[in-house]
């Protein structure tokens, strides 16, 4: 990890020990003169009030260091996108960058740090003929033909997201391929740092990340995880994006009484361990981007270790 570092990318699946670390290499960061903030790349740690369930750093941690992007979002709203993510993510990296001090950019949403490392997936030009002619069309019709033509992506899209629909649409009449295939190659490209990034990795054992994540999911609960959701749904119906995050949906069915809460807390954690698998299988393609350092946390190797082995590789450039 040679050179001077701006951006360092904090990657792992869930429940890793991201934040951990990363309040960590801030700290020893400082103690070598070096200054960071953490820049979230969280899709639910976005919205104000889902604090408890995204596993949100607390206030304290986030006086002892500045977090971005986090409490960005009403999540009563239509939703937070890639675009204003990337766009924000992308004016806090340049900021520090231009004060000399580091970025460290970390959170579990495979697709805001692709975006940020290989760009946006734009797909080709829009084509107002098309869209003029689908939007003729009735919503019911436009669904029909999504989910015959492009099943993958009419199950991403939601049936009364009419714009996304339509895009969809027009990209398989203009490219002949489904747009989620055409997602999926962009997705799966090898990604590409920038000049003064460097990436790090924390993948646990299978083991020692199920251990981790029923903890966690324990944890949560136990500080009032249910609470949590009970208010925000008194406030009003959560936006769709809000509501689908792991643990709402699950404590929401609890709360309308289809399930127990032991029954609800397994759920959650079932759901959570099936979204590590997820996220590790698309994080090996940064395993093998030269400089990276990847580390397997657990009883042998703990945070404090790892953040000085970072730091110091960082404080030398």
């Amino acid at each position: 990890m040679a050179g001077p570092v701006s951006a360092i990318l904090l990657l792992g699946p869930t429940a890793s020990g991201k934040t951990a670390l990363s309040l960590a290499l801030a700290g020893m960061l400082a103690s070598r003169g070096v200054r960071a903030e953490v820049v979230s790349a969280d899709s639910m740690q976005v919205y104000v009030g889902m604090d408890i369930g995204t596993a949100k750093p607390s206030r304290a941690e986030r006086a002892q260091v500045p977090h971005r992007m986090i409490d960005v979002a009403d999540p009563y709203g239509s939703g937070f996108t890639v675009e204003e993510w990337l766009r924000g993510a992308r004016a806090h990296i340049e900021r520090l960058r231009a004060e000399g001090s580091v970025a460290v950019v970390t959170g579990g949403t495979n697709l805001y740090v692709q975006a940020l490392v290989s760009g946006l997936f734009e797909g080709p030009p829009a084509s107002p003929e098309i869209r003029a002619r689908l939007g003729t069309l009735a919503r019911d019709e436009l669904r029909e033909r999504l989910e015959r033509s492009d099943p993958a992506a009419a199950r991403r899209i939601h049936r009364n997201d009419i714009r996304r629909t339509i895009r969809a649409l027009e990209v398989l009449e203009l490219t002949g391929s489904p747009i989620s295939a055409l997602q999926v190659q962009w997705e799966s490209s090898m990604p590409a740092l920038e000049e003064g990034w460097r990436a790090v990795g924390l993948m646990p054992s299978v083991s020692e990340s199920a251990r981790r994540i029923n903890a966690r999911v324990g944890t949560m609960i136990e500080d009032g995880f249910v609470d949590e959701v009970r208010a925000l749904r008194a406030r009003g119906d959560l936006g769709r994006q809000a509501a689908e995050a792991v643990g709402y949906r699950e404590l929401a069915r609890y709360l309308d009484r289809w399930c127990s809460l032991h029954e609800a807390t397994e759920a959650i954690k079932v759901r959570t361990r099936r979204l590590a698998r997820q996220q590790r299988t698309w994080l090996r393609r940064f395993s093998g981007i030269p400089g990276s350092a990847w580390f397997e946390p657990g009883p042998a190797l703990g945070t404090a270790e790892i953040a000085a082995q970072v730091a110091g590789s960082i404080s030398r450039a």
